[in-house]
């Protein structure tokens, strides 16, 4: 029984909406009438700024972060489940969210906020790895991309040093997510007509 409720209470979170209900709540605003209609924190910046695309940004790493700790919750101690298996609950929340009809953002900045959770050593390399290859790409989309593949390619060294395998399946897991996201992303790259970054 606790373990469903961990799993609800995971799911429950990714499913908050950061950038629908920022939008509403502050800007008057639906972002899904605008931009690429993604609910995340770069559609948020291209329609409602920095300030709000930075404000849903966090508050969507924060929501795969809140389940990976759930189990530490004193009334949780004792339900044997892998912190993980919570993070993906969660992203796939944020990908089809039950508050927003199921139409979600793209599983980059929950899946971080897991690692986080988890191991924020491989959150800092994650997040400096995005901001590199932002730099470069000036591709938001391109970015999430190269991270997700870092990042199992690092956790999948990690295991031979660790042993912690469900680590390196997680992350292998949250990477088919999130390159299945952006599958309209990389037609548009191929084609030459992803939208860049001004600025960097």
């Amino acid at each position: 029984m606790e373990i469903t409720i961990l799993i609800l209470i995971a799911y429950l979170l990714g499913s908050i909406p950061s950038a629908l209900w920022i939008g509403k709540l502050f800007y008057n605003t639906d972002v899904r009438q605008h931009g690429s209609g993604n609910l995340g924190g770069t559609n948020t910046f291209r329609v409602l700024g920095k300030t709000a695309g930075l404000v849903v940004t966090i508050l969507d790493i924060l929501k795969g972060t809140a389940a990976v700790l759930l189990p530490l919750l004193p009334y949780f101690s004792s339900a044997s489940i892998h912190p993980l298996l919570l993070g993906v609950f969660a992203v796939v929340g944020h990908m089809f969210p039950v508050f927003a009809k199921f139409r979600g953002g793209k599983a980059v900045a929950t899946s971080g906020g897991v690692l986080l959770g988890y191991n924020w050593p491989i959150f800092i390399i994650v997040l400096l790895t995005f901001l590199i290859a932002l730099k470069v790409t000036k591709m938001v989309s391109l970015s999430s991309m190269i991270v997700a593949t870092v990042a199992f390619i690092y956790c999948v060294v990690f295991y031979f040093w660790t042993g912690d395998v469900y680590l390196m399946i997680i992350v292998g897991l949250m990477g088919v997510f999130i390159f299945y996201r952006h599958r309209a992303n990389i037609a548009r790259i191929k084609a030459g007509t992803e939208p860049k970054v001004k600025g960097l």
